[in-house]
């Protein structure tokens, strides 16, 4: 067995946990898509976030009102750590902005993944 044996399995089964799907949330989701999706939101207007899964962030804008992100590609360790960052010059955030999963790192909070933003679907609260 050579030296390197213990690194190559260990980079394969961090490789093969990566491709797992996001583990899915117990609760169902209270919003439907409404309307046309839009490429940006205004960055002032947004109260919070919250992450469902490694590949969905619904933004919940001042007003109450929701817009659902579905990433294009799954973004390692967003559902999981469920914080992210963003950098941007304009007051928007874009469907072409990059986001960066932020994960804890002892002494402070590491930057992960960058991950790409899809387009902002407007959602409502589903009828019961």
């Amino acid at each position: 067995m050579s030296i390197f044996a213990p690194a190559r399995l260990a980079l394969s089964l961090a490789l093969s946990c990566a491709a797992l799907p996001a583990i899915a949330k117990d609760k169902p989701d209270p919003f439907m898509a409404k309307g046309e999706p839009v490429n940006c939101v205004q960055i002032q207007s947004i109260r919070s976030t919250d992450v469902r899964d490694d590949r969905t962030i619904d933004f919940i804008m001042n007003g109450n009102k929701v817009y659902r992100n579905i990433l294009p590609n799954s973004c390692p360790s967003l559902g999981f750590e469920k914080r992210f960052l963003y950098k941007t010059s304009l007051s928007q955030l874009c469907s072409v902005d990059i986001i960066t999963v932020l994960w804890n790192g002892g002494p402070g909070l590491q930057q992960g993944a960058s991950c790409g933003l899809g387009k902002f679907q407007p959602m409502e609260k589903a009828s019961k």
